[in-house]
Parts: structure tokens; sequence; C-alpha cells
């Protein structure tokens, strides 16, 4: 547990302090615990930094600002405490929210993002969507929540995964899921819905890999938000948690694109 002073983070560093250093972050009603496998198979070459969100996991629950904004300033806090800067900040979901704001709002600090199935880039039938969602989390917290995590998985996914996330999600306070949520797509400075998300990655001057599980989404970040040295790949077939379906693939994206010239 790190006392940044605007807030106090459960946090673990695997690997030498020496070693370039990868931010391993979470996503939406999870914790570190995701990266497990994979913060273990990239010590090797990467010092690695995995922790919990504010208001996820082991770290300090505060009672507002539970949004990926305050996420973003608790997470260049811990990296300037850590001592670990400039890092390959690695995001899921919300946590690739979360790594983009970073960037945006601490460029210093900031190697380059990867991003995986992150949330930004809402259209269409899932902003049309969001007051009810909104709603239902306003309402029932956690529990409707894991609807949606309960309904993230493929059909290909590893025996238990689905389980373990909805027990983690149904972990986190009710406050936190709707704050969160709020704070990826109805705040005013949220940066979820596809207009504000090109504003604000247009601000980003990092490289970035992103990957999703939408040929539409991808296309849309390919030719819309392009920056000199980004990549962005679909993989098909695959469900949100794709890091989580399939963990070795994904270490290996990790390791190509992190590792210095």
């Amino acid at each position: 547990m790190i006392d940044l002073g605007r807030i106090r983070l459960f946090c673990t560093s695997l690997g030498s302090t020496t070693a370039p250093a990868l931010l391993l972050v979470h996503g939406w009603g999870g914790d570190g615990r995701q990266w497990s496998a994979h913060a273990e198979a990239l010590t090797d070459r990467f010092r690695v930094v995995v922790p919990d969100l504010r208001g996820h996991g082991r770290s300090e629950v505060p009672g507002t600002g539970n949004t990926p904004l305050e996420m973003a300033d608790d997470l260049a806090a811990l990296v300037e405490v850590l001592g670990c800067r400039p890092v390959v900040a690695v995001g899921h979901s919300m946590g690739g929210q979360v790594v983009n704001l970073l960037a945006v709002r601490h460029p210093a600090l900031v190697r380059s993002v990867v991003a995986l199935d992150p949330a930004h880039g809402a259209h269409g039938a899932e902003v049309d969507g969001i007051p009810g969602r909104m709603a239902e989390y306003l309402e029932h917290g956690a529990r409707a929540a894991a609807e949606f995590v309960a309904g993230a998985f493929s059909d290909r996914a590893p025996a238990g995964l689905r389980t373990a996330h909805v027990r983690t999600l149904l972990g986190t306070p009710d406050h936190v899921i709707a704050q969160a949520y709020a704070g990826m797509y109805t705040a005013p400075d949220a940066v979820g819905v596809r207009p504000s998300s090109e504003a604000y990655l247009r601000q980003r001057t990092q490289p970035a890999l992103t990957v999703w599980t939408s040929a539409e989404a991808a296309h849309w970040e390919r030719t819309t938000l392009h920056v000199p040295g980004s990549r962005v790949d679909h993989w098909p077939g695959v469900g949100h948690y794709l890091h989580e379906e399939h963990p070795e693939h994904t270490e290996q994206l990790i390791r190509e694109w992190a590792q210095p010239e």
C-alpha cells in the first residue's frame, strides 16, 4: 500500500528496478490480479508495476472522484513515487482510457501506450444504451454491472475466468461502479463517446498500440487517429477480456512493442 498523498493505492512491482518499466492497468470493476500471469512472464525484461485503481481491489475507496481522470492522475503520482518514468502504459477497457489520459495529461511520464479493447470510441447503439445503463448502475451498482461482465467472454475463454471476474466485480463498491461509468461516458469531462474520444486522443503525442475485438472500431481508430509510429490491430473471435483469453499472445505483443530499440 503506497500513500501518494492524494490517495493510497495497493501496488505490486516485479522485476529489476533498473529495467524498462511496464505499467499494467486493469479495467472497470476489476483489479490487478487480472495481470498476474502476464506480470510474471514479462519480468525477464521489464520492471512490471501493477496497481489496483482507486476504489478497486485493495486500494483506498473514496466516497467521490472514482473516475478515469482521477485514476490517471493517481498513476502519475505513483510513477513519480516509484521513480520508474517513463513507462510503457498498458491498459484494458477502462484501463485503456486511463492510460491514454495519463499519456495526454502527463506526457513526460509515458513512453508509449498499449490499449486493449479500450473504453473509448463509443457510438451508435452503444451510445443509445448509455442512459439506461447509467440508471441501472446508479440503482443496482455492481449487481447490474455483473450482467455485462458475464457476457463479455467468448466460448473459448479458459474455464473459471468468467466466474473470477464476476466475483471481483461484485466485490467492488456500488458507488465506485456508478462513478467510474459516469466518468467514462456521461460526466462533462468524459471521453468515452466517439467525438470526445477523437478530441482527446488527438492530443496524445506518444505512439500507441491499440487492439480491438471490433473490426469497425479498429477501422475507425486506424483511419481517424493515426499518430506516427502507432498501430491498430484487430483480434476477431475473442471476448472483451482478450488479454486473459490469450495471455501468451498478449505477452508477446507487449514484449515486442515495449522492448527498447
